[in-house]
C-alpha cells in the first residue's frame, strides 16, 4: 500500500538533533554499563543535541517477570546510577518507559508495519529463545518493534548503542523507511547509531575473551557501580594479565585479550585514545600499570557508588525526578503519536 501524504501534516525531513537511549533495569550496574553507555549519555547532554534517556522497564519483563518490589528497586537503582554518573535531569529528559503510554501505542502500529521475517532474523531472539521458542513470550519476540517505537516516538536522530543492539537499530531504520514509503511521507527519521570509543565493549577481569557481565558467577570478574573504593582497587589488583610488559603500539595487544581490556578501560576512564595511553605506559610491567589503573578507577567510580547509595536512601527524590521526566517526554511524544494516527487514518 502507498498512500498520498496527509494534508496539513508537518512531514519535513529536517528533524531536531535528538539523542535517545535506554537501559533495562535488570539490576547490577557494572563498569561495562558505565563505559559502554552511561558515560556516553552524560557526554552527549553537553553537545548540540536534545537528550532523552529512559529506564526501559517494559523491556525488562519480556523474558523474566520480577517480583514487583524487585523491579521497583532496580528501576530506582538504575535511575540513581544515571544521576550519580553525571546525567543531569535539568539538561536531559530522564524517565521510566512505562509512565509514557505513547511508547506502547506506537509499538502496536509498528507491530503492523514490521514483517515476521524481519523479527525471526533477530540474533537476540534466536539466542534468548533458543530451542524453546514455543514457550518464549510474545513480548520477547516483538520487543524490537517496541524498541523502534521508543526511539521514533521522539523522532530521535541518534542512538548511542552497543554492538549487541546494532541489529535492532537497523530494524528501527527499516521500520521508519517502510512507514514513510507506505504512506508517502517523510515523517520518521532514519536514525543513526552512535558507536564509538575505547570502552564500548568492556571485558571480564578474569577472562578477556568474555564480556563483563553481572550474570558471571564470579564477582571478581566485574566492577560494580556499587563497589566501594577498596573493592574496586582489590579487583583491579587481582585482574588476570599475562607476563609480558605493555607494548608501545596497538599492534602489540594482538592475542593479548586481558592486556587489551585493561588498556581499553584506562583509555576510556581517562578520555584518551588507546594509542595515547600506550605511548605513556609502553614498556611498563603490569605491577606498575595496575596501580595506575586502580587509582584512576577509584577516582572516577568511587564518587558514583557513594552518590548512588545516598539516592537509594531517598526513593521519593528518585520518583519525583522520573515523574517530571515523564511529563517532559510526553510533551514530545504525544504530538508525534497524534500525527502518526492522522497519517494512517485514525479518527481522533
Amino acid at each position: 500500500m502507498t498512500a498520498a501524504p496527509t494534508e496539513g501534516l508537518q512531514t519535513s525531513p529536517a528533524f531536531t538533533p535528538r539523542v535517545f537511549s535506554g537501559i533495562q533495569p535488570s539490576g547490577g550496574l557494572t563498569l561495562g554499563n558505565y563505559l559502554g553507555a552511561i558515560k556516553r549519555f552524560v557526554e552527549k547532554q553537553d553537545e548540540d543535541y536534545e537528550t532523552i534517556y529512559c529506564i526501559v522497564d517494559l523491556h525488562a519483563i519480556t523474558a523474566t517477570l520480577f517480583e514487583p518490589d524487585v523491579l521497583r528497586r532496580q528501576t530506582r537503582e538504575l535511575t540513581a546510577g544515571y544521576i550519580a554518573s553525571g546525567l543531569d535531569p535539568a539538561k536531559s529528559i530522564l524517565f521510566n518507559q512505562s509512565q509514557v503510554a505513547e511508547h506502547t501505542q506506537l509499538a502496536w502500529i509498528f507491530n503492523c508495519i514490521t514483517r515476521m521475517g524481519w523479527m525471526q532474523r533477530m540474533t537476540q531472539w534466536k539466542d534468548k529463545a533458543g530451542k524453546n521458542q514455543q514457550n518464549a513470550s510474545l513480548g520477547l519476540f516483538a520487543y524490537p518493534a517496541l524498541m523502534a517505537a521508543d526511539i521514533l516516538v521522539y523522532h530521535a536522530t541518534h542512538v548511542p548503542v552497543g554492538e549487541d543492539q546494532k541489529q535492532h537499530l537497523e530494524l528501527t531504520r527499516d521500520i521508519a523507511i517502510k512507514f514513510n514509503h507506505d504512506y508517502g511521507v517523510e515523517f520518521f527519521p532514519v536514525t543513526e547509531p552512535v558507536i564509538e570509543g575505547a570502552g564500548t565493549r568492556v571485558m571480564s577481569l578474569r577472562d578477556g575473551s568474555k564480556k563483563m557481565s553481572k550474570s558471571d558467577a564470579s564477582d571478581a570478574s566485574r566492577i560494580n557501580l556499587t563497589d566501594d573504593a577498596d573493592t574496586i582497587a582489590q579487583k583491579i589488583r587481582k585482574a588476570k594479565t599475562d607476563p609480558d610488559a605493555l607494548p608501545s603500539e596497538v599492534e602489540g595487544l594482538e592475542n593479548r585479550p586481558e592486556a587489551r581490556n585493561l588498556v581499553n578501560i584506562y583509555a576510556a576512564l581517562s578520555d584518551q585514545t588507546v594509542d595515547a595511553v600506550l605511548r605513556d605506559v609502553g614498556g611498563k610491567p603490569f605491577s606498575e600499570f595496575k596501580p595506575m589503573l586502580s587509582d584512576l578507577a577509584v577516582d572516577r567510580l568511587a564518587p558514583i557508588s557513594t552518590e548512588m547509595a545516598r539516592l537509594m536512601q531517598q526513593p521519593d527524590e528518585i520518583d519525583a525526578i522520573l515523574a517530571k521526566g515523564s511529563e517532559r517526554a510526553r510533551a514530545i511524544a504525544a504530538p508525534i503519536l497524534k500525527q502518526t494516527y492522522e497519517i494512517i487514518g485514525m479518527v481522533s
